[in-house]
């Protein structure tokens, strides 16, 4: 049931990080805070396709 998934950063749009998730309990898309090495900052990432 879990699916890998892929985080981008909002500011830069590049892809950082691999995740999973369970698809059946969460519909929706990911939003987490974390880390990106080319801003340098703590920036907002969201699931991507």
């Amino acid at each position: 049931m879990r699916d890998r998934i892929t985080l981008a950063c909002t500011e830069c749009k590049q892809r950082n990080y691999i995740s999973s998730k369970n698809k059946k309990n969460n519909t929706e898309r990911i939003e987490l805070k974390k880390y990106c090495k080319f801003c340098k900052t703590h920036t907002i990432h969201r699931e991507t396709k």
